[in-house]
C-alpha cells in the first residue's frame, strides 16, 4: 500500500496541482490508515474491503478524533480510491460509500448589548477621524453589512433624508442616531479627511484614500482592547451580534 500512496501523492502534484498542505494531510492519513491495516494483517491494496475501511472510521471515532478530523480522513481515503479506480489499481471504488460524520455547528460568536454600547462610545468625536470611526460602527451595527460592502459603499449610495443606504441590489435602513452620525461625517469630517483629493468612497482613511478592510480590520481591534472587550473580536461578529438583536 505504501507504494500506491507515494503514486497517489505524486499524481496529486504533478497532475492534480493541488496544493502542499492538502497533500502533506492526506499523506499524513493515509499512512494511518495503512498502520491501523497492517495490525490487522491487511497489507495489499487488494485485500482491504469496505469492511475494513468503516472498522477504521469506526476506530476514528472511539478513539474520540474530532468529527471534522474524521471527515478530512475519508475525503483523503474517497480521494485515494478514486485514483486507484481511475488508473485501473482496484476493480471498483469500495470507498465511495463511506459517510462523514455531522459536524455540529458552533453558534455564532457574538457581544452582548453592553459589549456593543461601550465599543460605539470608543470613537473620539472631538476628531474628524473618530466621527468615521463612529459612523462605520454605527453603520455596521444597524444594517448588519458585511465590511467588504461598508469600504465599498459610495456617498451617493446614502439616503439621510430616507434613512437608508443602497448596498449592491439592495436597500439597508438605519435609524435616526446613525442619520445623525452619518451627516455629521459626510458634511465635515469626510471633507477634512479627504483634503484636496476627490472620491465616490464613502468612507475614506487619513491619506483622502478608500478605507480598505485590514483598516476597519485594525480599527476594530483597537476600540476593542480600548473597551476592555477581551474577547477576539472580528467584523463578523458585529454581523452576528446585528442578527441576534433583530431576530428576539
Amino acid at each position: 500500500m505504501e507504494l500506491e500512496i507515494q503514486q497517489f501523492i505524486l499524481y496529486l502534484e504533478n497532475v492534480k496541482r493541488t496544493s502542499e498542505n492538502t497533500r502533506v494531510s492526506y499523506e499524513r492519513d493515509l499512512r494511518k490508515l495503512r498502520h491501523f491495516l497492517n495490525r490487522q494483517s491487511v497489507e495489499e491494496i487488494s485485500a482491504i474491503t469496505t469492511t475494513n475501511l468503516n472498522s477504521y472510521i469506526l476506530y476514528l471515532e472511539k478513539e474520540k478524533f474530532a468529527p471534522s478530523t474524521i471527515s478530512r480522513n475519508i475525503a483523503a481515503i474517497k480521494s485515494f480510491y478514486h485514483y486507484l479506480t481511475k488508473d485501473g489499481k482496484v476493480a471498483y471504488d469500495i470507498a465511495e460509500e463511506l459517510k462523514a460524520p455531522k459536524v455540529e455547528k458552533k453558534a455564532a460568536e457574538t457581544l452582548s448589548e453592553r459589549e456593543v454600547e461601550i465599543l460605539l462610545q470608543q470613537p473620539n468625536l472631538d476628531t474628524s477621524k473618530g466621527i468615521r470611526d463612529k459612523a462605520m460602527l454605527e453603520l455596521l451595527y444597524a444594517t448588519g453589512v458585511r465590511v467588504s460592502e461598508l469600504v465599498a459603499l459610495k456617498e451617493i449610495e446614502v439616503n439621510l433624508q430616507l434613512g437608508y443606504i443602497t448596498c449592491k441590489d439592495r436597500t439597508v435602513s438605519f435609524d435616526s442616531e446613525v442619520e445623525k452620525v452619518l451627516k455629521t461625517y459626510i458634511e465635515h469630517a469626510r471633507r477634512e479627511l479627504m483634503g484636496e483629493k476627490e472620491t465616490e468612497c464613502l468612507f475614506v482613511n487619513c491619506s483622502g484614500g478608500q478605507m480598505s478592510r485590514q483598516g476597519v480590520w485594525k480599527m476594530l481591534k483597537s476600540y476593542a482592547k480600548k473597551a476592555g472587550i477581551e474577547t477576539d473580536i472580528t467584523p463578523h461578529m458585529i454581523r452576528n451580534s446585528y442578527a441576534k438583536a433583530h431576530l428576539r
